[in-house]
């Protein structure tokens, strides 16, 4: 397997620039996920590394070796797309052979290599039935096993659950990690679904409208997002934004009012703001408690999951807010809760959406 380093990617379709001087370092056998909203330019990045489309600007760098010019075939690397692509009327050994075939290989060692894809995917018993005959889930491994036999590089995969329901993305998410321990390969990874980015993903790159927001392990984005997109955009249910004025800093930190008039201050870096200064209070809604007297909320819907109780409603002036409460909580739709809030679990997001540095912040397991 190889490194894989974007340097200075920019990408133009005529007046509209999709891309803005990217730059990462991916390592060796590390698992790393794009993530962000439609229209981000995730895809077009990964394209760009297939060799599918031309970068503007920059280089592309696979173990060591500058593969902006070359060929898809001649870069290493093997791409898993989002429809399965395969042939309706060769078994599921010819489709995932068919690559090999390509190749010419001698028919001994590509009935190993195939034999080898199978087995790392369950798909032995499968072997001679064509594509209608399996589950979508199957497909799907059908489609990875037709990488694996390259042996290549690096791995390159868009969006490729979204064609699955929900309980079968959760179990292909289980095996796509465990095929990555197993092959110990370098994978690249295209999502706008941020669970699969959390529960996947060695390190995560979260873009948005063509530019890298923040690049780091899931826990760093979480606990230490650089931006309100990153901070609202990781973490579910999303992060909460209440509007606050800053009232005065101090060694303490940041005293804000917030909507609704609570008042909290906050450990975070005071560089840069002053009292009168707007700026936006983050809350995830795991990190509240009932009862206490931070926040003040008017119960709209509650969502009862068993082990969770989701509850959204409105502060006073009008923000929603949602909490996420134990599935036996006392609430009640059309009622009114009080909630608790540790200063030390809030975020601060000045006017730019930058995030004020948190001193009190929690330590990240390795």
């Amino acid at each position: 397997m190889a490194t894989l380093d974007l340097c200075n990617i920019s990408k133009s379709f005529g007046a509209a620039q999709v891309l803005h001087d990217i730059s990462l370092a991916i390592e060796d056998k590390e698992f790393v996920v794009f993530v962000g909203p439609s229209g981000c330019g995730k895809s077009t990045l990964l394209r760009i590394i297939a060799g599918l489309e031309e970068a503007t600007e920059g280089q592309i760098v696979i173990g060591g070796e500058d593969v902006s010019a070359a060929h898809p075939v001649d870069r290493g690397i093997s791409m898993v797309f989002q429809s399965y692509a395969l042939y309706p009327h060769l078994s599921v050994f010819e489709n995932i052979a068919f690559p090999l075939r390509v190749q010419k290989m001698p028919m001994p060692e590509l009935t190993e290599r195939v034999q080898k894809a199978a087995d790392i995917l369950q798909l032995t018993d499968k072997l001679q039935l064509k594509p209608g005959q399996l589950s979508g889930g199957q497909r799907q491994r059908v489609a990875i096993g037709r990488s694996i036999v390259r042996n290549p590089k690096v791995f390159l995969f868009d969006e490729p659950l979204s064609n699955l329901d929900a309980a079968l993305r959760g179990d292909m998410r289980v095996e796509l990690s465990q095929l990555h321990s197993d092959l110990d390969a370098t994978m690249v990874y295209v999502t706008h679904d941020q669970v699969e980015a959390m529960t996947m993903a060695d390190r995560i790159v979260v873009l948005n409208a063509g530019k890298v927001e923040q690049f780091g392990t899931p826990l760093e984005l979480y606990h230490h997002p650089k931006t309100k997109f990153v901070a609202s955009f990781i973490g579910q249910p999303n992060m909460n934004l209440i509007p606050a004025t800053v009232q005065g800093t101090d060694g303490n930190g940041v005293t804000v009012e917030m909507e609704g008039g609570t008042r909290l201050t906050l450990p975070v870096d005071t560089t840069g703001v002053a009292k009168g200064d707007s700026v936006e209070v983050g809350i995830r809604p795991e990190n509240v408690t009932l009862g206490g007297a931070a926040l003040d909320v008017a119960v709209n819907v509650v969502e009862r999951l068993g082990g969770l109780s989701i509850t959204y409603g409105k502060l006073a002036g009008g923000t929603r807010f949602c909490a996420s409460l134990p599935g036996n909580a006392a609430v009640a739709q059309g009622g009114a809760i009080t909630l608790g809030v540790d200063p030390a679990d809030c975020h601060v997001f000045d006017a730019r959406g930058d995030v004020l540095r948190r001193t009190a912040a929690p330590e990240l397991v390795s």
